[in-house]
């Protein structure tokens, strides 16, 4: 049996698995961020516990202020702030991808615990299922 086949299987028992996604492109340009967010309250909505990690330019993700007239695509940034009513409320970020960029936590759209590599490192280890975009 596939890995994805026993996660189904222990979700139709009624059994909670950790899921990581770990966001680390981009918002604009592909179409990681955004799918990477519809998987997230997909996941979400089958009351599985639910985590994201932000990591080197996905810490772009999060950003206040996204303007995306110029370059013709949607900004569903706002859509982060949506994730509270999800009970989405584990938002991680990477310490370093965040000093690296020149930005701080108080730039973001919503509230995120900044860690460091070795921290978010082992925050990936606890769970079941980590799925990076």
């Amino acid at each position: 049996m596939t890995e994805a086949a026993m996660d189904l299987e222990a979700e139709a028992a009624g059994v909670v698995k950790k899921f990581m996604y770990v966001n680390r492109k981009a918002p604009y340009g592909t179409i990681y961020a955004l799918e990477g967010l519809e998987v997230v309250l997909i996941s979400a909505a089958f009351d599985q516990d639910v985590s994201l990690a932000f990591l080197d330019d996905g810490v772009y993700q999060l950003v206040k202020g996204q303007q995306t007239k110029g370059i013709e695509v949607k900004n569903f940034s706002p859509t982060y702030r949506a994730l509270e009513g999800y009970d989405i409320e584990k938002l991680y970020v990477e310490r370093e991808s965040l000093e690296a960029r020149g930005l701080t936590a108080d730039q973001l759209l919503v509230p995120v615990e900044v860690m460091g590599r070795d921290e978010l490192v082992r925050r990936m280890e606890e769970q079941d299922v980590v799925i990076a975009f």
